[in-house]
């Protein structure tokens, strides 16, 4: 491994970290720009076929959530650079999905742990997600998810300090 690859990893790291915030946050049209135009998302917990393009992945992914408070961590990535634009990743992963209604809660919450295998790709000099299959080792089916589980900005003295 060389000091270059070490800076292509941590650029990586950094598009995966978006990858969450730009999902648990909603904004949607900048999560969509992670992907390649050609990205393919494969997660059979939520549905049998994967999506197949940016545009695809966007509009069914931010539709599904729609109503729904997520938090995904990301642990322990595996990189390897495989050519100048070209690398594979495996993510451990944890995420928890409550919907807003408290009527929608039941059997729709779970609390879920698995691994994202991913390739990147980079293109016109940035790395984005080329394919993304999503695995589930457990999911937790949450029954009474906590009230007040939606987030809340509440007190937060940080104004203006939200990285793009």
């Amino acid at each position: 491994m060389t000091p270059d690859d070490l800076v292509e990893i941590e650029a990586i790291k950094q598009l995966k970290a978006r990858y969450f915030r730009y999902m648990d946050t909603k904004r949607f049209q900048d999560w969509a720009n992670l992907f390649t135009e050609d990205a393919v998302l494969d997660n059979q917990h939520a549905r049998p076929q994967p999506l197949v393009g940016r545009a695809q992945i966007a509009a069914v992914v931010s539709a599904g959530l729609t109503g729904v408070v997520t938090v995904h961590h990301g642990h322990m990535p595996e990189i390897r650079i495989i050519s100048p634009t070209q690398a594979w990743g495996t993510w451990a992963m944890e995420d928890y999905l409550v919907p807003d209604d408290p009527a929608a809660r039941l059997g729709h919450s779970y609390h879920g742990f698995g691994h994202y295998y991913e390739s990147y790709r980079k293109v016109d000099g940035v790395w984005r997600i080329a394919q993304l299959r999503l695995t589930r080792l457990r999911v937790e089916q949450l029954l009474a998810p906590p009230v007040g589980a939606a987030a809340s900005s509440a007190g937060n003295d940080f104004t203006n300090v939200e990285p793009q």
